[in-house]
């Protein structure tokens, strides 16, 4: 158990996507040590129902559980994280409607549908997004993910260092890192 511990340890969110494709329930358990805090964070950004992101995140996990194969045969399909985003955030829409259709609301309370943007923006987005992600992809894990809780969900260094479990010295520590190797991936 400790060398699987040890491999797990090491291994990236994308790693761990693949090996729970293949069944492995100990990567499973690892990806959702590392991601539940940080999709629940996210998922409470957007939904005060603590009871709606508690079914949400189950079905998320149950969706990459069952689904897991479909991102780990792609080398295109980007980030895990990004990939586990976008299940949950698909099934947080599910459950608002969901919820509406219980209550009936009339039409004219509807949320209407954002404007589609420009082509040209959806590819620089894109084009920015990718240099993005794939500077982001040279970070250490650890590193990674308070890159991404300080700045995708906008926490504190204490937030982020009770997230993750770290002292906050750590967190401001791995920050500037995480700060000069984009500048230097990104240059």
């Amino acid at each position: 158990m400790p060398d699987v511990r040890r491999s797990l340890d090491a291994a990236d969110e994308a790693e761990l996507v693949r090996r729970t494709a293949t069944g492995d329930r100990h990567a499973f358990d690892e990806l959702y040590r590392r991601t539940s805090p940080w999709l629940a964070v996210r998922l409470r950004r957007r939904c005060a129902d603590e009871d709606v992101v508690a079914d949400v995140m189950q079905e998320t996990y149950l969706a990459v559980w069952r689904a897991a194969g479909d991102f780990a045969g792609s080398a295109t399909s980007g980030s895990a994280l990004g990939w586990l985003w976008t299940i949950a955030a698909n099934r947080l829409v599910d459950a608002f409607r969901r919820r509406a259709r219980r209550r009936d609301l009339p039409a004219a309370l509807a949320v209407a549908p954002a404007p589609a943007p420009a082509a040209e923006d959806e590819v620089m987005a894109g084009r920015v997004g990718q240099e993005m992600e794939q500077a982001l992809l040279t970070l250490p894990a650890d590193v990674r993910q308070v890159l991404r809780a300080m700045v995708l969900d906008g926490l504190s260094v204490r937030e982020t260092s009770l997230l993750l479990g770290v002292p906050e010295g750590t967190v401001k520590s791995r920050a500037r890192r995480a700060r000069i190797a984009l500048r230097e991936a990104l240059s």
